[in-house]
């Protein structure tokens, strides 16, 4: 009996500790209390590490799913991601490397993700595509990207290969941080989204060297990166997402804020009126379908949608791979 004392006494304290914090977040949206940064910090942590039991870490998350996250939160569940991120080497010499999160898919557009990704990279932006996917309901990004030759790098060190070779790499959030992906894998089974969807759109897997490109589903969202992306002094692009997915919506530009050191920049105000379909982009989710479309416009068969342009030009210039909005402009217009 000695011997399992200590087992069960060491369960017990952190049942309790658990408990604690699911008191001040679990009371409802008016009731509950936010944790403070070092206390998120730390739970998030141990989240990720998978040390949080299934009782206590299911309680966790959909707490926190109907109080909503706090700048403070966020902050600390970011600093915990940190932590636990692999990071890549960029390219010597070259701008900041834009990271475009793909976690959705294509559900009735087609997915122009990989068209920003690749109009960046042929112009001397190098980009690392980073995410998963586990929406039955939607088209894979991934399986998009295959058509078209982007392939999930095995490791980290072959990803900062080819970047440095061809300014383009994909890497799965299961090789970038395995605890992150463990904690996605939760909403099958839960059946809803978690504070780790949050903080993937947010992930750095070259910090000091990146620009992240920040997509958000929700209005209330844009304020609240906004606040965290100033509070890290970030260099970032905020953007409301198309269907989940971070490039700007070719039927209507949203607003693209940008940040420099946490600076926020209005590098275009969102576009007014409805959201038409347009002729010349055909409403294929289909793989295939969706692959051939990006060809056709990177070898001039079809246009490029002004609003995907607009982003090109803003993530060129905020990368420093030009001094200016318009040098930016003339590069991506040739």
């Amino acid at each position: 009996m000695n011997k399992t004392t200590p087992v069960t006494s060491a369960v017990e304290s952190r049942s309790t500790t658990y408990a604690a914090l699911i008191k001040e977040i679990g009371r409802g949206a008016k009731g509950s209390h936010p944790l403070t940064r070092e206390q998120a910090e730390w739970l998030f942590g141990r989240i990720l590490d998978g040390s949080v039991p299934p009782l206590e870490l299911g309680a966790i998350l959909l707490a926190l799913r109907m109080k909503g996250e706090s700048l403070d939160e966020l902050l600390g569940f970011k600093a915990a991601l940190d932590a636990r991120t692999v990071q890549i080497i960029p390219p010597p010499g070259a701008p900041r490397v834009v990271v475009l999160p793909t976690y959705n898919g294509a559900r009735r557009q087609p997915n122009l993700m990989p068209l920003l990704a690749l109009l960046l990279a042929r112009h001397g932006v190098p980009v690392l595509i980073q995410g998963r996917h586990d929406f039955d309901s939607r088209v894979s990004p991934f399986e998009l990207l295959a058509e078209l030759g982007i392939e999930p790098a095995a490791d980290i060190a072959v990803a900062a290969q080819q970047l440095a070779g061809h300014g383009l790499a994909c890497l799965r959030l299961e090789t970038l941080c395995p605890g992150l992906a463990d904690l996605l894998a939760l909403r099958p089974r839960l059946g809803l989204r978690n504070s780790g969807h949050t903080v993937a759109k947010l992930l750095d897997p070259c910090r000091g060297h990146s620009l992240r490109v920040v997509a958000v589903t929700h209005p209330e969202y844009l304020v609240r990166m906004n606040e965290l992306l100033q509070a890290e002094h970030a260099s970032a692009m905020l953007l409301r997402g198309t269907e989940g997915e971070a490039y700007a919506n070719p039927r209507r530009r949203p607003r693209l804020l940008g940040f420099r050191d946490g600076g926020p920049l209005l590098l275009a105000e969102a576009e007014e009126g409805g959201a038409p379909p347009l002729a010349s982009l055909p409403d294929l989710p289909d793989a295939s379908a969706n692959a051939g479309l990006i060809r056709d416009m990177l070898d001039g068969h079809l246009p490029i949608p002004g609003p995907i342009i607009d982003q090109a030009i803003a993530l060129h210039w905020l990368s420093g791979a030009c001094t200016s909005a318009e040098e930016a402009r003339q590069r991506i217009s040739q």
